[in-house]
């Protein structure tokens, strides 16, 4: 009974506290997945354009390789008029890249020598790679070109070169290509779930005593124990409640980026959407638990928020360790909790089969971890000074 009780004032209070509940199941949970989608839109779309519109492509030195600039046009390209000073254009990103022709080309190249170009680029700007490698691609068809050439006319088989020929075999399918957009998924799903119990967790236990009105409460004939499950359950119900939004919201606004194009597919369906669902929910009692216990400890409100924010870069963490060191799943991991989440929405986003013992040894020691988070909660709300630490 004081269980329900204490569950239903909170979380009535929490629907009253209009900011808060937007905070909570809107503006974390929907604009994540959509900003996601957006930004997913604009890079294809722009890599898209680059792909297919014309090459231009400034040369210093043309006259130096009347052959080079001809196949170059044949494959599309525009030649544009060579600019006075090269470098200095490709640094202040007025031109993507120059192709610089030296004067000794020809006399190299009728020497069936080496002949040497540059191609004067800027690596660490991402918006110019496409045409870099189009470029690139093309000298290199090119200088194929010439070398079979060159065979053929001292009667030898070009053949004769290609000692190794490889045959690419890509066992990708379009699922695990599209898990390449949605490698942060597994962060935006913990975020939510973090996110969602936040300001709940905050305002039950240090708001409430910023405002006097924790003390009254303890009075009351009820165990403690109870007061706190019934606080731990409607903030664990608002985490679940934003990362039921995050995953919806995710489902409905993947449908409008445009991977098909790109021979990639998303497998989001409800089924899987359901399956996402119940992987991450054990994760929240870990974080709204670990959310009461910091709460606990701060003196105020404002003391409550910086600290809980501190801790949305806990679901962080195992996201950016498998984007940077990928590893291959293994038993262990699925024990340690967010990072075995983490791996069974990788392999969902993939369209990969999850193995039973994977899912339940997530699930049952992710419980666990919050069950032991939520008893050291339950000992917090036995001391005393819970209700009195707001001087």
């Amino acid at each position: 009974m004081g269980i329900r009780i204490v569950f239903f004032k909170e979380l009535t209070e929490s629907l009253r506290d209009r900011r808060s509940l937007t905070s909570a199941l809107v503006m974390g949970p929907l604009l994540g997945p959509v900003i996601f989608a957006a930004m997913m839109i604009g890079i294809m779309h722009n890599e898209q354009q680059r792909a297919e519109k014309p090459l231009e492509i400034p040369v210093v030195g043309a006259a130096n390789a009347p052959s080079l600039v001809t196949y170059l046009r044949q494959q599309g390209a525009t030649i544009k008029d060579p600019p006075e000073h090269p470098r200095q254009v490709v640094a202040d990103n007025d031109e993507p890249m120059v192709l610089e022709i030296p004067d000794d080309y020809g006399d190299r190249l009728r020497a069936a020598e080496p002949a040497v170009v540059s191609l004067i680029y800027d690596q660490s700007r991402r918006e110019t790679r496409t045409e870099v490698e189009r470029l690139r691609n093309l000298l290199n068809g090119y200088g194929r070109t010439i070398g079979a050439m060159r065979l053929e006319a001292r009667g030898v088989d070009p053949n004769i070169v290609r000692a190794v020929v490889v045959r690419d075999e890509d066992l990708s399918t379009p699922e695990s290509r599209g898990a390449l957009v949605l490698g942060m998924m597994p962060y935006f799903l913990m975020f939510a779930v973090f996110m969602g119990g936040m300001y709940l967790a905050i305002d039950t236990t240090a708001g409430e005593r910023e405002r006097q009105s924790l003390e009254p409460l303890l009075l009351n004939p009820v165990p403690r124990s109870q007061i706190m499950t019934g606080k731990l359950m409607a903030t664990l119900l608002m985490a679940l409640l934003s990362l039921a939004i995050t995953v919806a919201a995710f489902s409905v606004s993947m449908r409008f980026v445009p991977m098909a194009e790109l021979g990639f597919a998303l497998s989001l369906d409800p089924a899987t959407c359901l399956i996402m669902f119940a992987v991450t929910a054990p994760v929240a009692l870990v974080a709204c638990s670990l959310q009461t216990i910091v709460a606990a400890f701060a003196k105020s409100f404002r003391e409550a928020q910086t600290y809980l924010s501190l801790l949305l870069f806990i679901p962080m963490l195992p996201t950016l360790a498998l984007f940077v060191l990928p590893v291959k799943s293994k038993l262990w991991m699925m024990a340690v909790p967010i990072l075995g989440q983490s791996l069974l929405i990788q392999k969902l986003v993939r369209a990969e089969p999850l193995e039973g013992m994977n899912v339940l040894v997530a699930a049952v020691c992710t419980l666990i971890a919050g069950i032991l988070l939520a008893a050291v909660a339950a000992r917090l709300y036995h001391r005393e000074r819970l209700a009195f630490s707001a001087s």
